[in-house]
């Protein structure tokens, strides 16, 4: 595969295996993905000289940690900008090993991992190490916006070395499964502390109601999940007649007491990241893209595209790290919105959604929601989360939550629940049957709330009436599906189709172990649910 791209890793790969061509279905190009291989190979090479030291420097951890955000999809196109990240890993390592590179020892520690290795290994091989090198990719975005904060775990950081180690080196299945469910162990720890990072920053999550419509003037929309950057862009902001809209995964934002606070945070435009194309192409106003869910744009709204952090498209105005927000103000003065109140639905026709039903406020009413069980009320409870995309087949996931009995409660979370969080499910006890948990990382409050549910019923999770109807996209999916894996949850929905880099050995595994099942219809899927 010297010559060509290959990539899996994300559920659009082409043809349900892999994009080889020129460019990937993302619109990554061949290039684009060869750089990132390069990119993960310098990262195994700095885990190997890592090997040893008891003591790393911050920023030898930064490096592995921004280098494998770079490596997600729809996070970066740029080949400058990943050349510059290689630079940077290569500095790293050159810090821990001076002159490793020009010794003829054959210790092994200036070897740079040639990710063809990988790539051409046998299938069970390749899967089990795909497994581990997606997880820890997506755990890295979550290490990385806990650090943005000042948090950080130091056998969080140590993990990436240990799989990144194993990625390179490790050729035994028997060794690696057992890391496969460890990078599900390490994740759960991770979004623990990325949880703590920002309920402490930013206040408990309170429910709240979100319009759709955005106001007359002018408006600048923040597509991602980096609460940081929407809490300094709100504050730059401040007092300049520009008005602030969430888009996809920033959506919770609105339940954080400390961004509630801003009174120009009005309300969220659009629906989940794979419909941007089409919706930003005649918005009169910038967008601010802070994490993956960048799509290449389309030239009707190429200047209006503005990144920062990791992401990076050519062309676009990158905000650096001094984080001044000044070119995407300007734009949004410049374009100046819509000259009156535009009224936005959601995929249902929706005209306001809801969000902010963390673990905090469930577990508050968690008298409630058990009397609801012993009483009848409630018989089942549904967690109907994960990723949206653009493959057909994701309207199964709005026709199962329309048809989920009136006496269940559908908790969801990450950007799939664009697909029916507009909808009206009616009331249980006073609770709303659709609840939105949050972001991706806000997995870890629902696997709060069932530990808690079943500590209320002195049961085991997998006793409790309560299924995982999930949906994946890309790599921040995987190491949450680990996780559960890690906790020994079963019976697990999966959809819209299996990943690509599990090889039928793994699957059986899979299978026989944990009971996951591919998604089939609403109606059959629900009546095996509700035995």
């Amino acid at each position: 595969m010297e010559n060509k791209m290959f990539c899996y890793q994300c559920e659009q790969t082409a043809g349900c295996s892999a994009c080889t061509g020129n460019a990937g279905v993302c619109g990554k190009k061949s290039g684009t993905a060869k750089l990132q291989d390069e990119l993960t190979g310098a990262l195994v090479g700095l885990a190997r000289a890592t090997e040893g030291s008891t003591v790393l420097a911050d920023s030898t951890y930064q490096a592995i940690i921004e280098g494998l955000f770079t490596t997600i999809t729809n996070v970066s196109f740029d080949d400058d900008s990943i050349r510059e990240m290689i630079k940077k890993v290569r500095a790293e390592k050159q810090k821990l090993v001076p002159d490793c590179s020009t010794c003829g020892s054959p210790c092994g520690r200036n070897d740079e991992y040639d990710m063809n290795q990988l790539w051409d290994a046998d299938e069970d091989i390749r899967s089990l190490k795909s497994l581990i090198l997606f997880g820890i990719r997506g755990m890295a975005a979550y290490a990385y916006h806990a650090a943005v904060l000042g948090y950080t775990d130091e056998e969080v950081n140590k993990f990436f070395c240990e799989a990144l180690f194993a990625i390179g080196y490790e050729e035994e299945a028997e060794r690696l499964l057992p890391l496969v469910l460890k990078v599900g162990e390490i994740n759960l720890k991770c979004m623990a502390l990325l949880d703590k990072a920002n309920t402490e920053t930013y206040g408990n999550p309170v429910p709240v109601t979100v319009s759709l419509t955005v106001e007359k003037g002018p408006f600048i929309v923040v597509t991602g999940h980096d609460l940081k950057d929407l809490q300094l862009l709100l504050e730059q902001t401040k007092g300049k007649g520009i008005n602030i809209y969430t888009h996809g995964e920033m959506l919770p934002a609105h339940a954080y007491p400390e961004l509630k606070k801003y009174p120009h945070l009005k309300g969220n435009f659009g629906t989940a990241w794979q419909n941007q194309q089409k919706e930003f192409a005649d918005l009169p106003a910038p967008i601010l893209f802070t994490t993956n869910c960048l799509m290449p744009p389309k030239a009707s709204y190429a200047d209006r595209v503005f990144t920062t952090e990791v992401v990076a498209f050519p062309g676009a105005v990158h905000i650096g790290e001094e984080k001044d927000f000044t070119p995407v103000i300007e734009k949004a003065l410049e374009l100046g919105g819509f000259a009156e109140n535009r009224v936005f639905t959601g995929i249902n026709g929706g005209t306001e959604v809801s969000t902010g039903f963390g673990h905090g406020f469930i577990l508050e009413n968690a008298g409630t929601v058990v009397e609801a069980v012993k009483n009848g009320a409630i018989k089942h409870f549904f967690l109907v989360a994960g990723c949206d995309g653009a493959k057909p087949g994701r309207n199964y996931y709005t026709e199962f939550v329309k048809q989920t009995p009136d006496d269940s409660i559908v908790l969801t979370l990450a950007c799939g629940k664009y697909r029916f969080n507009d909808l009206d499910l009616g009331t249980i006890g006073g609770l709303p049957r659709l609840m939105d948990m949050g972001q991706c990382n806000d997995a870890y409050g629902a696997i709060q709330v069932a530990v808690a549910l079943a500590d209320a019923f002195g049961c085991g999770v997998n006793d409790l009436p309560l299924s995982y109807v999930l949906s994946w996209y890309e790599q921040k999916a995987v190491c949450i599906l680990l996780t559960l894996l890690h906790l020994g949850i079963k019976n697990i929905r999966l959809g819209p189709s299996l990943p690509a880099f599990v090889s039928p050995n793994i699957l059986n595994f899979l299978v026989e172990n944990y009971g996951i099942a591919p998604i089939t219809t609403p109606e059959e899927d629900l009546a095996a649910l509700l035995k």
